[in-house]
């Protein structure tokens, strides 16, 4: 499978717009696309059309992109979908929860045809994992535990760890939950999102380090945090390595072979 493949629902409440990111669409090779501009009927339709991936301008005229995947989410049905958002907000308020939903890119508007290519190939990742491989590294007794409040997030991360034949992970939902599993288990890594309810990335990095029995486990986080403060904090606190989300296959695969390689 490659991009041309893919099958798009596109939901843009302007015409021009529609016809726009449509014209770019087709110039990748994707041919099935079909078009929305709102989100009622995009969720009407979705079921029977079955796409690799909607992607959606964040404002539409009866609800909000982020309104659109989280009833994607909350549907047996759509919650495997690819989600990509297509906007000019640059606030983090109303961009993290979509981030956290799992999508796979968030395009500015205007965005360059290396960022649709790099967004539609982010896509092709999620929907068809590509063969992965670490070299030089025992990937059947690596023991990994995955934290992060989002669902969609943790199975992403376990598809790509999969992909590289790793076969023991472990997921928490929150720091707390992640903290009271390494008091009780040995892990040899840690890949874990920042912005969690009842113990956050920060704090979850400050625990392994200072009250838990593997202060030097390596931490890998993931997370969409944009506070250059914050940020600086965790890096300063002792984490391996920080990428963002949403994130490439290539860019965990490169960190983990980084990080790995050093154990």
């Amino acid at each position: 499978m490659n991009i041309k493949d893919l099958s798009v629902i596109l939901v843009e409440p302007s015409q021009t717009q529609r016809k726009l990111i449509a014209k770019q669409l087709a110039a990748l090779g994707i041919s099935h696309i079909e078009l929305f501009s709102n989100g009622s009927d995009t969720l009407q339709a979705l079921p029977t059309s079955k796409p690799d991936v909607v992607i959606s301008s964040l404002y539409l005229p009866d609800m909000t992109g982020t309104d659109l995947v989280f009833e994607m989410r909350d549907d047996e049905e759509l919650m495997q979908t690819a989600f990509m958002l297509i906007s000019s907000e640059t606030s983090l308020s109303y961009l993290d929860p979509i981030r956290q939903a799992g999508a796979v890119a968030i395009l500015p508007k205007p965005f360059t045809h290396d960022d649709l290519y790099l967004a539609m190939q982010a896509t092709l990742d999620y929907v068809e994992t590509p063969d992965l491989e670490l070299h030089d590294i025992d990937t059947e007794n690596l023991r990994i535990l995955i934290v992060d409040d989002s669902g969609m997030s943790r199975k992403h991360i376990r598809r790509i760890l999969e992909a590289m034949e790793i076969e023991s992970i472990t997921e928490a939902g929150n720091g707390a939950e992640a903290a009271s599993l390494i008091d009780q288990h040995y892990y040899d890594l840690v890949i874990s999102d920042y912005n969690m309810p009842e113990m956050n990335g920060q704090e979850l990095v400050d625990h392994i380090r200072d009250q838990s029995g593997q202060p030097g486990l390596p931490i890998l986080m993931v997370t969409s945090e944009s506070n250059e403060n914050r940020l600086a904090a965790v890096q300063k606190s002792g984490v391996s390595a920080i990428c963002d989300k949403p994130f490439t296959t290539e860019s965990i695969q490169s960190l983990l072979q980084q990080i790995l390689l050093d154990l």
